[in-house]
């Protein structure tokens, strides 16, 4: 997941919270443009002591996730090949 996906994300949290870009960036210690921009996707980064700032007012944390590469076309050739075998 991306900058623009994170800050998608959480608009529809604060959305769905009731708070405006206002109340959540005064609560967040932040510029109310600051969370704008990340809502929008208009921010190039933000530290990620601030996404966790953000993301922690609803109950959310920033945590590692192991990424899983795509599979190849042999991976999805395989596996098709295994199942009709079964």
């Amino acid at each position: 997941m991306d900058l623009i996906e994170l800050g998608g994300r959480f608009r529809e949290l604060r959305r769905l919270a009731g708070d405006t870009q206002s109340t959540v960036a005064e609560r967040a210690g932040m510029d109310r443009t600051t969370v704008a921009k990340f809502e929008t996707g208009q921010l190039a980064e933000l530290g990620v002591g601030k996404l966790e700032r953000l993301f922690q007012l609803y109950g959310f944390s920033i945590e590692p996730v192991p990424v899983r590469p795509r599979p190849t076309l042999d991976d999805l050739q395989a596996r098709g090949e295994r199942g009709r075998r079964t």
